[in-house]
């Protein structure tokens, strides 16, 4: 009981509607693009596209480096992570300082320096859980950059001695979850930015997780990029 006490009742409250919100959109995109394509859902298609235009293809350089490429992005997050957990680390021994900057702004709610710490940890919570994500997608592109390198000649393709739709498949699902890896992660940046306004107030908390989910909806199910790919 002790623990709970550390916090006010609206302060928990914005807390559990924040890991309610990211949760329960996360459960809500996996499902929902089961019916509904995602712009994720619809991405998918185009890899294994690419990836039976893979199997009838030799030497496969191409794939190759485009395999590559793709893994850049979540190399470059990872190591940006890196950087802040690294900063939010030093933050937590001058909290002291950083707590009377945040009273100096006119509209931020004063806390004590437990609650400031709090709040600290749980934004390297969110930091590192995207970081582990990042680091398991690049992970994911090398599983794949296997699976295309180890696919057999097309001449056994066409003789029927290898089954192309098998292959394909296998490399497009390895290539979808490596997206869908680096997705969790970078939604895990968007929750941090409103994680970020806890430090102001637990309504602002509360409303820019809210905003969140709103702007991860309207980019993944109502966005230009996913009108273009569907036509």
């Amino acid at each position: 009981m002790k623990v709970l006490e550390i916090l006010p009742w609206y302060d928990w409250a914005a807390v559990i509607w924040f890991f309610a919100a990211w949760s329960g959109y996360a459960w809500f995109a996996r499902h929902r693009g089961e019916r509904y394509a995602s712009l994720l859902q619809t991405t998918n298609r185009y890899r294994r596209y690419w990836m039976l235009q893979a199997t009838a293809r030799d030497p496969r350089v191409l794939d190759g480096i485009i395999t590559q490429t793709l893994s850049t992005s979540p190399s470059f997050f990872a190591s940006t992570t890196i950087i802040i957990i690294g900063g939010l680390l030093a933050l937590l021994g001058t909290t002291d300082k950083a707590a009377d900057f945040v009273r100096e702004i006119p509209f931020a709610v004063r806390t004590t320096m437990l609650v400031f710490d709090l709040k600290v940890l749980v934004l390297l919570a969110i930091f590192v859980y995207a970081f582990f994500r990042f680091s398991w997608s690049m992970r994911q592109y090398t599983f794949a950059a296997l699976v295309i390198g180890s696919m057999p000649d097309p001449k056994d393709f066409d003789s029927g001695k290898f089954d192309r739709a098998h292959f394909a498949d296998r490399a497009g699902t390895l290539l979808g979850m490596a997206a869908e890896t680096f997705n969790d992660g970078v939604r895990s940046y968007y929750f941090a930015f409103a994680a970020i306004a806890w430090f102001f107030s637990p309504l602002a908390f509360a409303l820019a997780a809210a905003m969140v989910v709103l702007i991860l909806y309207s980019r993944e199910y109502r966005s230009e990029v996913l009108h273009v790919l569907r036509d």
